[in-house]
């Protein structure tokens, strides 16, 4: 993606959908949003907006879910320690990726179940990654950094060194020095419960 005169920055896409859904009752990866499960939603904004590669990390009902990938050109990444939480899948993605295309200089990092997440915010964090020249870029809500965020290459070692089920909180928050956070509070919905879903088909 290039924006003004800069040189194009070559950058590729994780999203992470490996969870179980437990509190929803039903994988929320296949949940319909505007006509599309939620996985290929996330998948085909990334692509939208020039991610190259997408992969996309699946876990639990991998089976079930794989089918709603077929017409997109992603990877599948398959990530069988997805009960061990975020990180597991972090790090099954970025190794996927790196096989895939050795030489981006970015991964975006993101959830399927945000159902405001568009190409749009895509182009909205790579313009502030590069207008500020800052390592990483995060959409910010809920009064702190979240996902979805780009991060440069120079982060790639640290999100594979993550644990547990924290995801990149802790890189997204611990140097506000190094990540232009972009506003965007329609991402604080994310669909977790039932409740989470109603709210959602109510307001739109």
């Amino acid at each position: 993606m290039t924006v003004g005169n800069t040189p194009p920055l070559r950058f590729g896409a994780v999203i992470l959908a490996a969870g179980a859904s437990v509190r929803l009752g039903q994988p929320k990866q296949l949940l319909q949003i505007d006509g599309q499960p939620l996985v290929a939603r996330a998948a085909a904004a990334a692509l939208s907006a020039g991610a190259h590669p997408v992969v996309v990390v699946l876990g639990a009902n991998a089976e079930r879910i794989r089918p709603a990938l077929h017409e997109l050109k992603v990877a599948v990444a398959l990530n069988p320690a997805w009960s061990e939480g975020m990180a597991s899948s972090v790090r099954t993605g970025l190794q996927t990726l790196a096989k895939t295309d050795p030489g981006i200089d970015a991964v975006l990092l993101t959830v399927c179940d945000q159902p405001a997440f568009s190409a749009d915010v895509i182009q909205r964090l790579f313009a502030a990654l590069l207008a500020s020249g800052r390592g990483i870029a995060a959409a910010r809500y809920a009064g702190r950094n979240g996902v979805p965020a780009l991060f440069r290459r120079e982060h790639f070692f640290a999100l594979a060194k993550l644990t547990g089920d924290q995801g990149a909180r802790q890189l997204l928050n611990g140097d506000p020095e190094r990540v232009a956070a972009v506003d965007l509070p329609e991402l604080a919905l994310d669909l977790d419960t039932p409740g989470d879903v109603e709210r959602w088909r109510q307001r739109s």
